[in-house]
């Protein structure tokens, strides 16, 4: 017999949560329908959507004049955009309906000039509008309208593949002269290595031809020339003006209003670049519209997408949380439109640190040279005011970007160079010093119109504490110069023209004419200004800073040049009142003599390489001096460096004046001396510094100024003294250890 199967008896519990379970979805569904009944109620009766219906379903050649429903419609939607913005929905619908023209052209500008988004602008609708840009006869100015309204809410735009799509189409208008400049800029956002080619380069070398050298054209020509150098011959100047203006119109003002009325949810999605003030502020302060760097932020937050024209995944850096993923995503990073924002951003300069892209760079340097130029250069108030917190913060992320990538940028370069001639030293000083010291090398037959001619004016004009600050500074620019000049010395044996990716290509000599202007410009101003100072203390420690890293240009970078200091550094640090200027001197003239001895050793190995004779000379001479006023205690005597007339010495009623500056006697160790005898005699009552220099004592009071800290003047005595001194002349070195 066949087997019969009986189906499973039910349970009371089951079927009690089966019936449950279906009441609560019958539940759910109806709150949905009551839900979604509601919202469709609402929206009936909000007027915004009837007049966005009214706009979306007007016919072509409906009448304008005498239309009270097209008036009524239009100044609500104005309303809507003014107060709070509109939604992506309603660009798309104005947008279509100014640019398909159903009722003439006047409402077209009308329409275009309230287009506010509330939070994002959809391609789609851009496209569409680029389409009727073509197909309709829209009127020249309101296509310029247009295009100024597209670059202003570009950053708005929520993804710009299919607008990349239609490269083509846009460059198509660049033959327009009323519509060249702001099609320029639009693709000079838009441009990808992949949109270069050949017949583009032909067509705007024609038009530059034709127009002339237009900045609009020489900056997206630049940006050719960077994706592909071998299609564009055309030199293109370092330094252009600003090639595309920053259409800060009304459009701007009203963004920002709106942004603060939605509260900071849109403020979190949305970066501008302008900021307006309130109305409650002073009129006369001036608004820094151009100094608020935008924030690393898209306008929406998207995933990773596929380029459908060009094939490739692209990723977002503001997507990016760390360096590994920088590097696992390196060559398909989507830069933000606002370039500036990358200044902001440790993980942006990471980014431009390690690709070198130099579409990116020239971007960023287009940005930061008009943010520098409009706010310091072409203000009416001739520069930022002094107690502006703006100024100051964009100043310092600039050279935070700069200390970052241990490198400064073009366009900074170029503000610094314009500013220096209108600068008064006292506007932001320790900002505008900082920018100073990350100056590239700079051409020797360029170096003194640049640099030294203003710097020099304020230099003469300003307080000891800006003549110190600006010798800092310039210090610290030649550690920089000498540290890039190591670096690729060593990687081009001692041809040290640049990567691609710098505007400088310098040989060895030119580097070397240089840092000789550089030093003696220096030395120019150390000399005068100690002089204007009377010497003053600080002054000569910034001075001697700068000679401490001069001294060991030979052997700590490398570089085969030696410069002196001057005789009016040498003697005023030898002469003063401080032993730590005195025994800073002594390190420095011991590094000299390190750098010289081997650098004559290398000479006798390497015929290329060469010392000047007069620096060996004038070395022997200082080191000469030096010993005779510190050790011999003949100063002031005859065939002695220093001489003063010999009635001028009687006239003083100095005794023994020629022991005036040994280690007893000179001020700046007379307290050492003292404090020494009293502790080697402390029964006498008279006071004989001269009973110091007997041979026992002398030798301990050596040993007590070297435990005082100051090894200097240990190294320079024991490597250029013995008991009987016979300096060296001409061509040697005084080498008589002891």
């Amino acid at each position: 017999m066949a087997a019969t199967l009986n189906p499973p008896e039910t349970s009371d519990s089951d079927v009690a949560s089966s019936n449950c379970q279906s009441l609560s979805n019958r539940s759910i569904n109806r709150s949905l329908r009551v839900a979604e009944k509601e919202r469709r109620k609402n929206e009936a009766e909000d007027p915004l959507v009837l007049a966005l219906k009214y706009f979306s379903d007007v016919e072509a050649g409906t009448p304008r004049v005498g239309n009270d429903d097209f008036e009524n419609n239009l100044v609500l939607v104005e309303k809507a955009a003014n107060s709070r913005g509109l939604s992506p929905e309603a660009i798309s619908v104005m947008l279509e309906f100014a640019m398909s023209l159903r009722m003439g052209t006047s409402p077209c500008v009308r329409v275009l000039k309230c287009l506010i988004p509330a939070t994002v602008v959809p391609q789609e609708a851009v496209v569409r509008a680029f389409v009727w840009l073509g197909v309709c006869k829209i009127p020249i100015s309101t296509q310029v309208l247009f295009i100024k309204w597209v670059l202003t809410m570009f950053d708005m735009i929520d993804v710009k593949d299919q607008l990349r799509s239609i490269y083509g189409f846009i460059f198509s208008f660049v033959m327009d002269e009323n519509l060249c400049p702001f099609i320029c800029h639009l693709l000079y956002l838009l441009t990808r290595k992949e949109c270069v080619r050949v017949f583009r380069v032909r067509k705007l070398l024609d038009l530059q031809t034709k127009l002339g050298r237009q900045p609009f054209l020489l900056h997206l020509l630049s940006l050719y020339k960077v994706f592909c150098p071998e299609l564009v011959t055309l030199s293109i100047p370092s330094r252009m003006k600003s090639g595309f203006r920053n259409h800060n119109s009304h459009w701007k003002s009203v963004l920002i209003g709106v942004q603060k009325r939605n509260g900071t949810q849109v403020a979190s999605n949305i970066s501008l670049t302008l900021t307006i003030k309130d109305k409650t502020t002073n009129p006369r302060k001036r608004k820094h519209c151009h100094l608020e760097m935008p924030a690393l932020i898209p306008a929406v937050n998207k995933e990773p997408q596929t380029e459908p024209f060009f094939g490739r995944k692209v990723v977002p850096l503001v997507q990016l949380h760390s360096f590994a993923q920088l590097l696992e995503n390196m060559h398909r990073i989507e830069l933000p439109a606002q370039m500036g924002s990358l200044l902001g951003s440790s993980l942006a300069l990471q980014y431009l640190d390690c690709v070198q892209d130099e579409s990116a760079l020239l971007r960023l340097n287009f940005w930061l040279g008009y943010a520098l130029h409009e706010e310091f250069l072409f203000c009416r108030d001739g520069g930022a005011s002094q107690n502006s917190e703006e100024p100051l913060q964009f100043l310092e992320k600039l050279l935070l970007a700069h200390h970052f990538l241990q490198e400064g940028f073009s366009s900074s370069e170029a503000f610094l160079y314009k500013f220096l001639n209108i600068w008064d030293g006292s506007l932001l000083r320790p900002q505008i010093l900082g920018l100073l010291s990350n100056i590239p090398v700079v051409p020797s037959s360029q170096i003194g119109p640049l640099l030294f001619e203003p710097l020099m004016q304020l230099f003469f004009t300003s307080s000891p504490f800006f003549k110190c600050g600006l010798i800092e500074c310039l210090n610290s620019m030649l550690l920089k110069w000498l540290t890039w000049h190591s670096v690729y010395a060593l990687e081009d044996d001692l041809d040290i023209s640049l990567n691609s990716h710098t505007s400088i290509n310098m040989t060895l000599s030119g580097f070397k004419d240089s840092v000789m202007e550089l030093v003696n410009f220096v030395g120019r101003l150390s000399t005068l200004g100690l002089q204007l100072e009377d010497c003053h203390s600080l002054l000569l420690n910034f001075i001697l800073d700068f000679y401490e890293t001069v001294c060991d240009m030979f052997l700590k970078y490398g570089l085969p040049l030696i410069v002196m200091p001057p005789a009016g550094v040498f003697y005023p640090a030898l002469f003063a009142t401080d032993a730590v200027s005195v025994d800073r001197l002594a390190f420095i003239m011991y590094r000299y003599r390190v750098n010289l001895t081997s650098a004559k050793s290398q000479e006798r190995r390497t015929e290329t390489f060469h010392i000047s004779r007069q620096t060996f000379r004038e070395f022997n001479h200082y080191v000469v001096d030096m010993v005779n006023c510190l050790w011999n205690s003949k100063m002031f005597q005859p065939g002695v460096g220093v001489q003063l007339g010999e009635e001028l010495l009687l006239k003083s009623n100095v005794p023994q004046y020629w022991t005036s500056f040994d280690l007893i006697h000179h001020p700046a160790f007379m307290s050492y001396a003292v404090d020494f005898h009293q502790k080697c005699w402390p029964g006498r009552k008279d006071k004989d510094l001269n009973s110091i220099k007997q041979s026992k004592p002398w030798g301990w009071y050596l040993e007590y100024l070297f435990t005082q800290g100051y090894d200097g003047l240990s190294q320079f005595i024991q490597t250029n003294i013995s008991r009987q001194l016979t300096a060296g002349h001409g061509d040697s070195l005084s080498t008589h250890p002891r």
